[in-house]
Formats: structure tokens, sequence, C-alpha cells
């Protein structure tokens, strides 16, 4: 039978379809504590002087609903050495066995999206495995402004890091908006290795903080085993909803008792990873 999803896409919430800590979150800047939509979070270095919001949008490419939107309502327009604005996924280590890191059997994988922005230039990507400490960055451009375009990203195998078998992070895939000196006067890796800090955001030539006019999109968010990108794999909701509320738990504060009606107070936890 074709046509049915076929579970081949590691990213969970690629469509941002799930919203459950809310669809707005503003003001996040330097210290702020950056979870959004879910599975996806804001992340911020340095001591930046920059502010945005970050949002579910309703402005997709054809065949999508949402969107991640990040606007920029604070400017920075000269970013400190250790500056960076960043959005991020992470991935459980244990449903990523099946890539068999460390060995000769490892997969390569492929990285797809769809992003819009009015700033055109050069973007980064960063993957990092938590458990040895190895990364390897790449990038993607952004050739037309307010359009939607379709991102392909290879990504070698990596024979010699093992991703342990837990509950823990297993890779960090991290789009950089904006970064420092710190993180970009390095060079571009071409294949899986000790990270550098330096080498993170080697081809970024962007910085989307720096005027308040800047927006970005991103949307269609895809990782699979293989050298080729499939079209996204569509879910039902609940299925994605499930795989979220893995992650996530709503509850009152500590000290108020269950069925208590007090309004405001809210705790949220983010499960690892």
């Amino acid at each position: 039978v074709t046509g049915l999803p076929s579970n081949s896409n590691m990213i969970i919430n690629g469509a941002m379809n799930v919203a459950q800590r809310g669809t707005s979150f503003t003001g996040l800047t330097d210290g702020s504590n950056g979870y959004t939509l879910d599975r996806f979070r804001f992340v911020e270095q340095g001591s930046p002087t920059f502010a945005c919001t970050i949002s579910q949008s309703s402005t997709a490419p054809t065949g999508f609903a949402n969107s991640l939107k990040l606007d920029i309502t604070t400017a920075q327009s000269s970013l400190g050495a250790s500056d960076t604005l960043q959005i991020d996924t992470i991935i459980e280590a244990q449903n990523l066995q099946h890539l068999s890191y460390g060995s000769s059997s490892a997969k390569p994988l492929t990285l797809s999206f769809w992003v819009k922005s009015n700033k055109t230039g050069t973007y980064g990507i960063w993957f990092y495995q938590d458990d040895d400490l190895r990364s390897f960055s790449a990038s993607y451009t952004i050739n037309s402004a307010d359009t939607w375009e379709h991102k392909t990203i290879s990504v070698p195998a990596d024979t010699v890091g093992v991703i342990d078998n837990d509950n823990d992070r297993g890779i960090v895939v991290r789009w950089g908006l904006a970064a420092g000196s710190n993180y970009t006067s390095g060079t571009t890796s071409n294949s899986w290795g000790t990270d550098v800090t330096a080498n993170r955001y080697p081809d970024l030539s962007v910085n989307i903080a720096d005027n308040t006019a800047n927006e970005w999109y991103i949307t269609g968010v895809q990782l699979e085993v293989g050298e080729v990108a499939t079209p996204f794999e569509h879910e039902f909701f609940g299925n994605t909803v499930a795989k979220c509320q893995r992650y996530y738990q709503k509850s009152y504060n500590l000290d108020i008792p269950p069925q208590t009606n007090l309004g405001g107070g809210r705790h949220y936890f983010y499960l690892s990873p």
C-alpha cells in the first residue's frame, strides 16, 4: 500500500501544527526560556540586546496549514562575538539507534524544510551529537525575499560518534539566524568531527536581528535516512499531539491543590530531551 505514513521523519511537529504552550511568545531575548511551538526552541547565547516574538503562523506554503514565525521586535545591528540567535529541535537518543552511528554501517541523512524571509542571504545549520560532543555544520541560502523556498541539506554518516541508547539528547538540529565571530570565524566541515565553536556557522552572512522589519518562517521540517529528500510525511494531528505529549506537561503550581480554579498560575515542565 502506498501513500501511508512510514514514520521515516525523525522530526516531531515539523509541520508546526501543535502549540500546547500557546501560539505567541513575546519578548524573547537574553536570558529567555525559549520553548515555543512543541519540539522547537528559541536559543540565545552571549549577551544579546535584540528581542523577538515567536508565534504559530497561518502563513505557510501550499500543502501546509502552519509555520513557525520569528519576528524581530528590538533590533541589534552589531552582534557581540558571543551573541547568537538560533532555533533548534532535539531528537531523543533512543529514537536514533537505527542510524548505527559509530559503526561502519552508519547511515547518511537528508534534512529538508520550507523557509521564507524578507532577508536574503546565507544562513547556517548546526548538527550536534550530544553523547560524544561531535558536530556537523551546513548552510542554505534564501534567494528571493518573501518567497517560500524548499531547502535540502545532506548530512553524512558518522562512523565514529556513538549515540547512546537512552532517553537523553541524541542529535540537536539548530538553525543559526544570527551569530557573532566566535561562531563564524572557522571553516565549514564536510564531515562529522569534534565540535569546534568557531566552525558552527562559518558561512552565515545574515544577521536576522539587525532590523525590526525582519521576519523568518519555517515549516515542513523533515529529517530522514538516505541521500534523497522525499515529500513531507504528513500524519494525523492526534498522532503528532501524542508524540509531543511525551515531552510536555502542564499543571498548577506546586502550592495550588488540584481542581482549584485560581486562574493564572501554571507550571511548565520540559521533559528530556
